[in-house]
């Protein structure tokens, strides 16, 4: 029997709906529009289509959007007097800076001048140890997007095997730590593990996060998992016409769809959370910074 499709995008849309609500509590309490910049160096077609994405979603739940573009030639100093400025700007609870950067740009030296406060994208080192900690953090928006929708999927994950394939600290190593906060038990593998496919079949919960399209086969999983596919990737698609390309994830969607329990698609999966995790993830920032308590969704 094929598996049962995960709706990241109704799911998301359900919670953003929640999260509006909350911002607007907050105004009407407090007084406090939650605000979030965006950072955008360079003309990355792809980049420039996520920014619009985020800007549309941030106004869409109520908060104050901010977008700053600067040239692909930027220097680093610069970038740096930018976050800089923000961290200070008492409007602004939230910063993101759409990577990748220009080659000039060290990405971690970035990620490391944004203040932990105001990090919705959850990659400062003081917020990923935190989280590593067990303490309160700002996490990685796709992290908590994909544990939401296998959660929303299959209810208590407690004592599941969770097999992650990739091990960024983007998404990789914090969604292993937010699986062993709901105490699964958590392999971590990538694209050199020995036995790749033979330690897949062992997932109950199977996250693909390799960035390698279509790389997690049918025979890679066991039958009945829960199939969370991060990746997103742009491969041609000749049949489309000359030029046309098409997006996949990590995994082989037709042929793993027969096997597994529940599979996200891709698009329309992991990606709407992620983008309603980012808003999650303003809207505690502002309560935070603001003394409050996180309101609770």
């Amino acid at each position: 029997m094929p598996a049962a499709m995960i709706d990241g995008k109704a799911i998301a849309e359900e919670f953003r709906a929640r999260i509006g609500v909350g911002v607007a509590d907050l105004k009407t309490t407090h007084n406090l529009t939650p605000g979030l910049a965006v950072v955008l160096v360079g003309e990355d077609p792809a980049s420039q289509v996520y920014v619009r994405n985020k800007g549309v979603a941030t106004k869409a739940a109520g908060m104050a959007s901010f977008e700053y573009r600067l040239d692909k030639d930027v220097s680093e100093a610069d970038l740096i007097a930018q976050v800089t400025a923000l961290n200070k700007d008492d409007d602004v609870h939230g910063i993101l800076v759409q990577f990748p950067v220009p080659p000039q740009i060290t990405q971690q030296t970035i990620i490391e001048t944004i203040s932990p406060s105001k990090d919705v994208d959850g990659l400062n080192p003081v917020n990923a140890g935190r989280l590593a900690s067990r303490l309160d953090a700002l996490t990685p928006c796709t992290p908590q997007g994909s544990v939401m929708l296998a959660k929303q999927t299959l209810g208590n994950l407690e004592g599941l095997h969770a097999v992650i394939v990739g091990r960024s600290n983007l998404v990789g190593k914090p969604v292993a730590q937010l699986l062993l906060q709901e105490n699964c038990t958590v392999t971590m593998a990538h694209s050199r593990t020995r036995d790749l496919a033979d330690l897949c079949r062992t997932a109950d919960i199977l996250v693909a996060a390799v960035g390698i399209p279509e790389m997690v086969k049918a025979d890679w999983v066991k039958p009945g998992a829960c199939v969370i596919d991060v990746g997103i990737n742009r491969i041609d698609a000749p049949e489309r016409g000359e030029g046309k390309t098409r997006l996949v994830g990590d995994v082989d969607f037709e042929a793993v769809a027969e096997i597994a329990g529940h599979i996200t698609p891709v698009p329309g999966g992991v990606g709407p959370m992620t983008i309603a995790c980012l808003l999650k993830n303003t809207l505690d920032a502002a309560c935070v910074q603001a003394g409050l308590d996180k309101i609770n969704l």
